[in-house]
């Protein structure tokens, strides 16, 4: 079996265990910093009726930082055991050629709303990733959104983000 992560010399390339263990831990860390930080804004002490509202919310980031120092610490201070490669470069590029456009797809909602940056979205990855033609590139992803539209804003009445165009034409 053939492996296209190997080099001629039959080594890897990617990113390390060891660097994502780091990674994860250090962002885990700073995720128990925020509910700890947070609980203590809304109050994490016994009060005379019971726990305040950041009462247990404060032990579990607690218990989130320590978990996670004491994993970095293993990470950071382990000899080889995370050594290989976790992911090549190949596949987290592959990765990242889906995340970076969804979060991209995130953030335009907010913008130009959902329908259309749907549009958008679904054309360009069908151009993409699909290699489709535009000749079934471009009614699907109208009818998609349009049909997204009238499910949810005509027949369920739930109204999702919408920007400028659903304005113009009255929504």
């Amino acid at each position: 079996m053939h492996d296209n992560d190997h080099t001629e010399d039959g080594s890897h390339h990617g990113v390390s265990t060891k660097t994502v263990e780091i990674l994860v831990a250090a962002i885990i860390f700073g995720l128990g910093l925020v509910v700890i930080f947070d609980s203590q804004r809304v109050g994490a002490g016994w009060a005379d009726d019971g726990p305040q509202a950041g009462y247990f919310p404060f032990y579990v980031g607690i218990l989130l930082c320590v978990s996670s120092a004491w994993t970095l610490l293993r990470a950071v201070f382990a000899d080889k055991t995370g050594a290989h490669v976790f992911v090549s470069h190949k596949k987290l590029w592959l990765v990242m050629s889906v995340f970076i456009p969804s979060v991209i797809y995130v953030v335009a909602i907010y913008f130009i709303g959902i329908y259309v940056a749907s549009t958008i979205f679904i054309g360009a990855f069908m151009y993409w990733h699909g290699r489709f033609p535009w000749i079934k590139i471009i009614p699907v992803s109208l009818i998609v959104p349009v049909s997204m539209f009238l499910l949810f804003e005509l027949w369920f009445m739930v109204p999702l983000p919408k920007g400028p165009l659903e304005a113009l034409i009255g929504y």
